[in-house]
């Protein structure tokens, strides 16, 4: 997509600090974080939000997931505990419109978040 950020990442077009690649999916620490450990996951294939999310593309949302605890094993947040975040449109406060996951933790986290 045309001027998407994430993509641009994704291409290698903007500089990240990686944390985790395969074929479908990135992690990159995030460069606003909330936390201590602040990493977003995101597809490679830009998908604009969780309503885009169909069932012909549901595959990379089930690896996202699946990924999860290896990458939180990684930032040593696995076993202490970790927050995943999706935001969804503009009054949830999605501010870049493509896929993205939040992992936080490296702290205690409280609730309600906002």
């Amino acid at each position: 997509m045309d001027g998407c950020i994430f993509c641009k990442i994704v291409d290698k077009q903007i500089p990240s600090r990686i944390v985790y690649e395969d074929d479908s999916i990135l992690a990159f620490h995030d460069i606003d974080p909330k936390a201590p450990v602040h990493v977003l996951v995101i597809p490679k294939q830009h998908i604009t939000s969780i309503n885009e999310v169909t069932q012909e593309n549901s595959q990379v949302i089930a690896h996202i997931f699946a990924t999860m605890p290896k990458i939180a094993q990684q930032l040593g947040i696995k076993d202490s505990g970790y927050r995943v975040v999706v935001n969804c449109g503009k009054d949830a406060g999605q501010a870049v419109n493509h896929l993205h996951y939040h992992v936080l933790g490296g702290r205690s986290l409280t609730w309600p978040p906002g």
